[in-house]
């Protein structure tokens, strides 16, 4: 994923998602609950992360996955554009979307992927 705009586009795709805002700037929500929005570095998105995934995520791939002083200790991850593996970038999205939906939702989704 290249741009802000490209990841909106997957996460949009997925049902129930909308283009909201949280804290004033943009994200995209579930159920009301924003999973993905932009950075505050350049260069990055930020989707939110179970904290024992995250770690996994930083130490398998620190050059796609990665935090600042600002996302210590907080359930979310920097993603940087242009990361090689697209394919676990959108498997990483697609949880944080998961982990946010209602029960009869996920039944209807299946397994956590």
């Amino acid at each position: 994923m290249r741009s802000w705009d490209e990841v909106v586009a997957f996460v949009l795709a997925l049902p129930d998602t909308e283009l909201s805002t949280s804290y004033g700037r943009p994200a995209v929500k579930v159920n009301g609950k924003a999973f993905v929005y932009p950075g505050r570095e350049a260069g990055s998105f930020a989707i939110s992360s179970p904290l024992p995934e995250k770690e996994l995520l930083m130490e398998t791939d620190p050059d796609t996955f990665w935090e600042t002083a600002h996302y210590r200790g907080w359930p979310a991850i920097l993603v940087r554009f242009d990361s090689a593996d697209r394919e676990r970038i959108e498997t990483v999205i697609i949880r944080a979307w998961w982990d946010r939906l209602k029960k009869p939702q996920r039944e209807a989704f299946g397994e956590r992927p």
